[in-house]
Parts: C-alpha cells; sequence; structure tokens
C-alpha cells in the first residue's frame, strides 16, 4: 500500500504552490497526499514553513515542534521540513530539532523525493502537474520567485535572492493544464510580478504574459497580485481594459505616503509620484478595484508622517487594504541601520486609527453596489449560504457575496447575481430577479 503524505503549509500563496507541486510530484510515483488535515493520519509530514516575520516564524516553530513530538511519540514515522524558514535558518535548525529527518529550503525541495525514493529511476515530472489544494475552479498561478528590490524592512530577498521570472511558455503550459483539470480563475502571484522578464532580457514581459493567458480557451478570470509602484508597465492597464477575462483588480503594496517614511523604507518613490499612479490607475481602468498594504511604526514614522497616511488613504480610497505595524526582522537595511523607536503602543494606536478610516470606506464602497448586477462565482457553500466572489474579490482575502442556498447553485459555475444588500466587508444577492 502506498505511503501517505499530510502536507501542512504555512505563509503565503506563493508557499502554497511550492507544496502543490512537490504532492503532484509525490502522487506521480504512488504517494497518497493529503493537504491541511485536521488529524493529519499519515506515516510522513512535510511542513512548508514562512520565515517572513516574526509571527509568522513562530507558528512554523512552534508546528515544527507539535510533530517532532508526534514523531517521538510514534504516531508518525518521518517528519521533513521545507519552505522559507529552513531556507534562512538551516545549521540553527537542524542543531536545534534533531527529530526532523531533512531539511529542505525555497528551491531544492525535490530533492525530498529522491530522498524518500528507492525503487531507481524515475520519469522526468514538469513542475506545473500540481495537486490543487484550492477549491477546483481556482488556482494560483507563480512566475517567479525571488526579489531585485531591497526595501528596508523586508526579509524577502535574503531569502529567496535575486528575481528569477519562469519562462513564458512554461507558464502558458501549465495554464492550459490547469485549464484542463477544471481551472477557470487564475490569481497570479510573484513577490514583485511587474519586473516579470526583465532578468531575462532586461525588459518588463508582465502584460504580454497577461496578454497571451487571457487568449487561451477556458480562461475566464485573471487576477493580478503583489505589483510594485517604480517603473509600473502602463501597458497592463491597456489588457485590463481590453480583455474581458483580466478582472479590473490590482494589488499593489505602497506602504505609506510621507516622503520621509518612503525614503527611508527605501521605496524609490515619491509622495506625489504616488498619488499620480493611484489617479491614473482610476483614470485608466474605469472601475478598478486597488488592493493595497500600509504600514504604521516604521522607524522614524512622526505624527505628521501617520497624518499624511490617514489623508492618504481617505482620499485614495482603497476598494481593498490590509496594514500592520512595523516588526524588526534581522538582516534587513532597518535593523541594522534604524532605532525601531516606535513605542508599541502608538504602532498599535496608529494601526487601530488606520483600520477604522478603512473599515468605513469599505462600507461605503460596498453599500454603493446595491442594486447592481454581478457575474459571481461560487466557491462553496456554508450552511444557508452559497458564498461566492465578484471579478474584484480575491480568495480568502476580500468580501464574498452571500447567496441563499436555496437557489441551488453548482460550486465553481459563474451566475448573474442581482446585489441586495452590504455589510462591511460582505454582500448579500440573488440570481432570483
Amino acid at each position: 500500500m502506498a505511503k501517505t503524505i499530510d502536507f501542512i503549509s504555512l505563509g503565503c500563496s506563493k508557499n502554497l504552490v511550492d507544496s502543490e507541486m512537490l504532492m503532484g510530484l509525490m502522487e506521480a510515483h504512488g504517494y497518497q497526499c493529503t493537504h491541511d488535515s485536521d488529524d493529519p493520519q499519515g506515516e510522513i509530514v512535510v511542513i512548508n514553513t514562512c520565515g517572513f516575520i516574526a509571527d509568522a516564524k513562530e507558528e512554523s516553530i512552534n508546528t515544527i515542534l507539535e510533530f517532532a513530538q508526534a514523531k517521538t511519540e510514534g504516531t508518525i514515522e518521518k517528519l521533513f521540513v521545507m519552505g522559507c524558514l529552513s531556507e534562512r535558518y538551516l545549521a540553527d535548525l537542524e542543531a536545534e530539532i534533531p527529530e526532523v529527518d531533512g531539511w529542505y529550503g525555497k528551491f531544492n525541495y525535490k530533492q525530498l523525493l529522491q530522498d524518500l525514493e528507492e525503487r531507481g529511476e524515475r520519469r522526468e515530472e514538469r513542475d506545473y502537474h500540481r495537486h490543487i489544494t484550492t477549491p477546483r475552479h481556482y488556482a494560483y498561478l507563480k512566475i517567479s520567485e525571488g526579489c531585485d528590490r531591497h526595501c528596508a524592512y523586508c526579509a524577502i530577498p535574503l531569502i529567496t535572492g535575486k528575481h528569477q521570472s519562469r519562462p513564458m511558455q512554461e507558464i502558458l503550459d501549465e495554464v492550459r493544464y490547469l485549464v484542463a483539470q477544471g481551472v477557470k480563475e487564475f490569481n497570479v502571484i510573484a513577490q514583485e510580478l511587474t519586473y516579470y522578464g526583465v532578468d531575462i532580457d532586461g525588459q518588463q514581459h508582465i502584460a504580454e504574459l497577461v496578454e497571451q493567458m487571457a487568449d487561451i480557451e477556458g480562461v475566464e478570470w485573471i487576477r493580478l497580485h503583489y505589483a510594485y509602484p517604480t517603473h509600473f508597465p502602463w501597458d497592463l492597464l491597456r489588457v485590463m481594459r481590453e480583455k474581458q477575462n483580466v478582472c479590473k483588480y490590482l494589488d499593489i503594496a505602497l506602504q505609506h505616503i510621507s516622503d520621509n517614511m518612503l525614503s527611508r523604507m527605501k521605496r524609490n518613490v515619491t509622495k506625489q509620484e504616488t498619488y499620480e499612479l493611484v489617479e491614473k490607475f482610476r483614470k485608466e481602468v474605469p472601475g478598478i478595484h486597488l488592493r493595497t498594504t500600509l504600514m504604521v511604526g516604521f522607524p522614524g514614522e512622526t505624527d505628521e508622517d501617520f497624518a499624511e497616511l490617514i489623508a492618504f488613504t481617505k482620499w485614495a480610497r482603497f476598494e481593498r487594504m490590509g496594514a500592520f505595524a512595523y516588526s524588526e526582522e534581522e538582516g534587513t537595511y532597518s535593523e541594522q541601520h534604524y532605532e525601531d523607536d516606535v513605542p508599541e503602543d502608538v504602532k498599535q494606536q496608529r494601526l487601530d486609527k488606520l483600520m477604522r478610516v478603512q473599515q468605513n470606506i469599505s462600507a461605503e464602497i460596498e453599500a454603493q453596489k446595491v442594486g447592481t448586477t454581478q457575474r459571481v462565482i461560487i466557491d462553496r457553500q456554508e450552511g444557508d449560504w452559497f458564498i461566492g466572489r465578484t471579478e474584484y474579490c480575491s480568495p480568502e482575502v476580500d468580501p464574498e457575496v452571500l447567496i441563499p442556498a436555496s437557489e441551488q447553485l453548482t460550486i465553481g459555475n459563474f451566475y448573474m447575481a442581482r446585489i441586495t444588500n452590504s455589510e462591511e466587508f460582505d454582500l448579500y444577492a440573488t440570481t432570483k430577479y
């Protein structure tokens, strides 16, 4: 009987794609794989770790220790760890947690299969033969790894290294493969997707890639995550306007607005340029929904800097926004050159105020959708409701659309739905109108 492997993925969707790729490879060689089980029962456990910020590192370590104990007690046979945490802290982890049978980083995790296998020669499997862990109708599509930006607060380049774009034909082949598996919606992810192609020939090719993806039959929605404001490839907005299956949605982390903070963060953009950027997005793609991430409490942030951030948030009226308080990460420029001088209680107060502002904005924006008709994809059923999303909503992080289960819809299908009511972060709708 084939051995069962339980995969546990921590951190971001980029990690999830790595887990799916390794699961697909394992299954091609006879293993049975489960993902994020509530009660792992496999002989082997693989933990894909995150090492981005302190909370994520703590979660990863605690998870490893939990399963190290399970191995000691004989509940599982083998324990393997991969991902960002082990990429960054391999020597320390090997010394501290000897119960782990093998450690793998961000780029050598396929070696795990070779270390398990005892059957001699094996056929090569393409990376995109994945075990999809999301609902079958959508998937994440990773187009590159690493990052050439060196923002002062960010540890990602220290973990993943320089930006590496995947070959365009390989990505398009993966899209066709996933369409054949029933995937309709593609959430394009990268640490910095607008840089796609620059490492290959010095040119940005993200617009060309998205346009070719949009022309593949069966691709219903393409949504773009993790853009960077400097040297934005404006042709991408043309593609978004012209291709109906490219969602009018852009995830672009801006982090702050004051020139003082942007300079200290090493963001290579100014306040004025940021205002102009948002204005151009709104003008070039009417109806676009922008998702951004903002940071409070970065070293040197004054009350005046924070007031500018609040004013900018009220002006920009982001449809989607996340925010977090600065957390010092070892090895980063800010850790080495700045003092973490904003008190924790001040960070929290600023974060709370910023999110209250955004909560009101989100409520107003969602309320404006009442009475409109939206194309909705159904993700799941929970109790008396079908849960779906519009093109303006990415899975797991954005508002959802609730439709009565009495309407007997099919998960994974699209429906035209009339919005009947709204809350701060969710909509209610009906397909019977």
